[in-house]
């Protein structure tokens, strides 16, 4: 028979239970991390954003949600009846008494093996340095030509040419067409690259495609696309899938844009930013080639009043004038000098006239000349009987001596 226990098992409210389940499920390291694969039933989408559905497989069922942020951050929905994988935690939902699985991504059923290869290559070209940012190379600002690598029919491609018609369109593109999808595209994309740099050697090459699964987007997981991106000459900007989307490609280029638009957008720059930047330079030019202009026209006119100093003709007239001033200055020097000459000439006569005896003699003086016209000074020059004449102011007279000596009268 068997004994009852002493001590009665603790009674547990629903509420601490589904606590204690909760708090149990959520310290579980395995099961805040985890994938699980099934088909997809009673798929909803409510007025709240909010996704409910659930995953079963031939002998279970998961409910699980995916909260409306999260939702919207997925660039794959799965549809009812889809083989899925989700990722998420295992918690317990308090109000419904259920576990469910809260999830954070979605991707078709099969991807997890691409998807662990895409892991491998990614560590692979880490340690070998691809993806350090010191080996990217600078986006040129003004490209002169950009090389495009698509699908020729793609929307991505018209998407990107009309961004850079309106942007930028001066500048010229060049596409090489390639699939960007099945098992051709990696080799395509390689030649692409290759072909690009070589023969129109672009100053930026842009690699997209649109949307798609992992499955679609596989090309650019391609090992040979990532070296053929990292050995491209021109640097390389991707725009692969939506914003979500990330493949080796992306990490080996020198930028990745979330989208082919705004990977155009990345390589050009914007004709409306452009232009207040154009008309100032414009003016800048404007004024240095003013400024150069004057400098110019000063230096010019400097020669030419060289030339003209050093020209023989500028010599003639400068000697022609200098000897026109000359004569002016030689004809006022003579003019004076003839003045004084005139005056000095003026002041002998006067002086001569004092002197001359002729005119003495209009005082009443005569002159005694011997008959050869000595003149006589002395009584001792003659004798009793000499003849001589005697000069007067107006005539000569003729006389004899009849004696010599006389007392002055007293």
């Amino acid at each position: 028979m068997e004994q009852l226990s002493l001590f009665a098992p603790p009674t547990w409210s629903v509420s601490e239970i589904t606590r204690y389940l909760r708090d149990l499920l959520g310290g579980d390291p395995t099961l805040q991390d985890l994938w699980v694969l099934g088909e997809v039933s009673n798929f909803s989408r409510p007025s709240s954003g909010h996704l409910y559905f659930t995953i079963k497989d031939s002998t279970a069922t998961l409910r699980c949600v995916m909260w409306r942020n999260t939702a919207m951050r997925q660039s794959y929905i799965p549809r009812e009846g889809d083989a899925i994988e989700v990722h998420g935690s295992i918690n317990v939902y308090e109000a419904g008494g259920q576990y469910q699985l809260y999830a954070d991504l979605f991707r078709p059923a099969g991807e997890g093996v691409l998807y662990r290869e895409f892991l491998r290559l990614k560590a692979q070209f880490e340690a070998e340095g691809l993806f350090d940012p010191e080996r990217k190379r600078p986006i040129p600002e003004w490209p002169q030509r950009i090389g495009i690598i698509t699908s020729p029919t793609g929307a991505a491609l018209r998407d990107m040419l009309d961004t850079i018609r309106r942007r930028y369109p001066l500048v010229e593109v060049v596409l090489a067409a390639t699939a960007v999808q099945g098992e051709e595209a990696p080799a395509g994309i390689v030649q692409a690259l290759e072909g690009l740099n070589r023969v129109a050697k672009p100053d930026v090459i842009l690699l997209a495609r649109g949307g798609g699964s992992i499955e679609d987007l596989w090309a650019f997981n391609d090992e040979g696309v990532a070296r053929a991106i990292v050995a491209s000459p021109a640097p390389v900007i991707t725009g692969i899938g939506h914003e979500t989307d990330f493949t080796i490609a992306d990490f080996a280029a020198d930028l990745r844009a979330p989208t082919p638009t705004a990977a155009a957008e990345l390589a050009t720059p914007d004709r409306d930013e452009l232009l207040p930047t154009i008309a100032e330079w414009g003016n800048r030019l404007d004024r240095a080639l003013s400024m150069k202009t004057h400098l110019q026209q000063t230096t010019l006119q400097g020669l030419t009043n060289r030339l003209g100093v050093s020209s023989p003709i500028y010599l003639l007239r400068n000697n022609r004038q200098r000897l026109d001033e000359l004569t002016r200055r030689a004809g006022v020097a003579l003019q004076h000098s003839g003045q004084i000459q005139r005056v000095n000439l003026a002041g002998l006569e006067q002086r001569l006239a004092s002197l001359n005896p002729i005119s003495v003699l209009g005082r009443g003086y005569a002159m005694v000349l011997r008959p050869d016209g000595t003149l006589v000074s002395s009584q001792a020059q003659v004798a009793a009987g000499d003849a001589l004449d005697l000069r007067l102011r107006d005539g000569y007279l003729g006389v004899r001596v009849e004696r010599k000596g006389r007392e002055e009268p007293g």
